[in-house]
């Protein structure tokens, strides 16, 4: 049994499985919204209140790799902890505290353990697609094609800031508009843009604000990544979400099924995001898939290419 780690600037999530034939076969998944991108100040860093939030749920995650018998692990860190000026001594906190290791990961390492996760688990891989990965503090971007990596980018563009820093849908649309602005820019000076246009090239999505969408239009009662796992969704039908969403207060959209708690407050920006991306890109859909960084990881220790 292998298990992989994510402790991100919205969730730290846990996964307990097996790899066999280049496929992750999942045993377990815990799940904790933490929201240790919160409060974030570039000055301090991670806020206090955010990092004893997370030290909680690292307990439980580090007793659950006690009570099950793991061969080995990874627990990688991403854009909160690549930004904050504490993450180092954050990290000596929880090694301190659980034992357990944390690898702050760059973006490249982050998009491609991501991307490697995404990859194997669709039902049919596209001769070219474009993987993006909305996180709490980052989004991530990943151009295939012909089995190639073509491009990999973050930028730093997550739903935890845009729902705690922009006061406003106009503020919101501005900041993710020139974002993904800086993103075609960077394509067409590298000569990919025809790649992203061709009607060949799917749009895929990973992560938590994807997902939950996918839940939420499969109406789930109880999450089942293998309903959302290669789920497509329109333009149409994420616009006609948008219009349920938005007159709701954060109560009533988490009562909503298909909604995780802790995401209200997330959800439109994370929801403007895709749309725009559907937008700009001429996209007619996107397929979503619930593997992704974890996965990737659990791939990495067992393909020996994890780094250090």
């Amino acid at each position: 049994m292998l298990a992989s780690i994510d402790v991100g600037t919205n969730t730290v999530r846990l996964l307990l499985g097996d790899v066999r034939d280049g496929q992750v076969i999942p045993a377990k998944y815990v799940r904790r919204i933490t929201r240790l991108g919160g409060q974030f100040s570039k000055e301090k860093g991670l806020s206090p209140q955010a990092m004893e939030r997370t030290l909680f749920a690292l307990d439980d995650l580090a007793a659950e790799l006690k009570q099950s018998s793991i061969a080995s692990y990874r627990m990688v860190g991403t854009q909160a902890l690549r930004q904050a000026s504490n993450a180092s001594g954050f990290a000596r906190r929880i090694l301190d505290r659980t034992g357990l290791n944390l690898e702050i990961i760059s973006g490249t390492e982050e998009a491609r353990l991501s991307s490697a996760g995404v990859l194997s688990v669709l039902s049919l891989v596209p001769a070219s697609c474009l993987i993006f990965d909305i996180g709490g503090g980052s989004t991530e971007f990943t151009l295939w094609s012909g089995g190639k990596l073509l491009f990999f980018r973050s930028y730093p563009l997550g739903v935890v800031r845009l729902a705690e820093d922009c006061a406003g849908d106009g503020a919101r649309r501005l900041a993710i508009g020139e974002i993904v602005d800086r993103f075609l820019g960077d394509l067409g000076d590298q000569g990919l843009d025809s790649v992203v246009n061709d009607s060949a090239c799917s749009l895929v999505g990973t992560a938590g604000t994807v997902t939950t969408l996918a839940a939420l239009d499969l109406r789930m009662t109880e999450y089942d990544w293998r309903r959302v796992n290669n789920h497509r969704m329109s333009a149409g039908c994420l616009a006609a979400l948008m219009v349920r969403l938005v007159p709701l207060d954060v109560g009533l959209r988490e009562q909503m099924p298909g909604m995780e708690k802790g995401r209200g407050d997330l959800i439109v920006p994370g929801l403007e995001i895709v749309l725009m991306l559907l937008n700009r890109l001429g996209k007619p859909h996107l397929t979503v898939s619930d593997f992704g960084l974890l996965e990737g990881a659990l791939l990495s220790l067992a393909s020996g290419s994890a780094m250090g």
